[in-house]
């Protein structure tokens, strides 16, 4: 029994040791994971699957070969082509056991008791969806069962640090097969696109787990997670840099990610210079900083492309800057003008 029991557990090992070996090697890669995520969207609900345009077919009549058909459901979803059956049958949003039964029926006309296979070669009807942008592996996915916006983008490795925080869905197909009791949103109207073809999401409400924000995705869609948008930090901060705009981000942050104001830049007098779209004219804001810390006033809200500028105090003298370098060199304020800027890398932040 003992030893029954010990070539039970080596067969076990023996099965899982080759799938944890092969995710070592792929060293554990996201991408390796939206390979295998994308493969069981592909694979899954094909029991289910409903006929559309374009499907191929393959039925068979056991015993008379000559009856045999193999071919392609019309634009129309239907079959029409199958000998000697002169009715057209429906397949559309119909699933292969259900046409099966139906050209059972037909051809119980003439054979008695007909053995007819119905199988499903090619599914056709239903273009990929798309994931692009700001995902660690943009890819296309073959939807063979009602499939939510959290499940494709899992597929394509999940969002990248680039990510803006908004997700684009662009619908390029009508529904094919509601579901009984949906409401469908024509995707054109009588004056052209229809306000539905594009839709907005949010990746905080969709981690949250809101219903809103992880809709169905059709055959054909488009999703594009938003690249974020450059800001432009200038003048007297700890690093001069651009960086991504992310949603949310505000004058303080921004300014914070940077290194923040330096001794000599001037916070209470920080320049927002900002292009309105169609607009060729540039508007300037004066905003203090100071008094934005001290919740005096409101933050501001950033815009993609903002320049923020901080200029240089005025005030801040040479008798000053004399008095700091004497302090940095003697130790006392710890080197106080080099080190913000030593002390932060020279890097884009995302």
């Amino acid at each position: 029994m003992k030893a029954r029991i010990n070539i039970l557990l080596l067969t076990a090992l023996c099965l899982v040791a080759p799938v944890a070996l092969q995710a070592q090697e792929g060293g554990g890669t996201t991408q390796g994971a939206s390979v295998m995520t994308a493969s069981s969207v592909d694979n899954q609900g094909l029991k289910k699957y409903l006929l559309g345009p374009g499907d191929t077919l393959d039925v068979r009549v056991f015993g008379q070969p000559d009856l045999n058909w193999v071919g392609e459901v019309d634009a129309e979803g239907k079959l029409s082509t199958l000998p000697f059956i002169e009715a057209p049958i429906s397949v559309q949003c119909r699933t292969e056991k259900e046409v099966q039964k139906d050209i059972i029926a037909a051809y119980s006309k003439f054979l008695k008791s007909p053995q007819i296979s119905v199988r499903v070669t090619g599914r056709n009807s239903r273009p990929p969806a798309t994931v692009l942008g700001a995902v660690l592996a943009p890819t296309r996915v073959q939807m063979q069962r009602r499939v939510r916006l959290n499940e494709l983008i899992a597929a394509s490795g999940g969002t990248t640090e680039r990510a803006n925080g908004d997700i684009q869905v662009l619908h390029t197909e009508p529904v094919m097969c509601p579901e009984p009791g949906e409401v469908v949103e024509p995707l054109f109207t009588n004056d052209g696109l229809s306000a539905n073809v594009i839709k907005i999401y949010k990746i905080s409400d969709l981690l949250e787990g809101k219903s809103e924000a992880n809709p169905i995705i059709r055959p054909g869609d488009i999703i594009n997670v938003m690249d974020a948008k450059p800001v432009y930090i200038t003048g007297y901060v700890g690093s001069p840099q651009p960086v991504l705009l992310r949603e949310g981000m505000t004058l303080s942050m921004a300014v914070a990610m940077v290194g923040g104001v330096r001794p000599e830049g001037k916070s209470n007098d920080v320049r927002i210079i900002r292009k309105k779209p169609g607009d060729t004219k540039l508007e300037v804001m004066r905003v203090d900083l100071g008094a934005i810390r001290k919740k005096k006033i409101e933050d501001i809200a950033l815009l993609p492309y903002d320049v923020i500028e901080v200029p240089k105090d005025s005030s801040f003298s040479m008798a000053s800057i004399l008095r700091l370098v004497t302090s940095a060199a003697t130790g006392s304020i710890g080197g106080l003008i080099g080190a913000p800027v030593q002390g932060i890398s020279n890097r884009v932040i995302y």
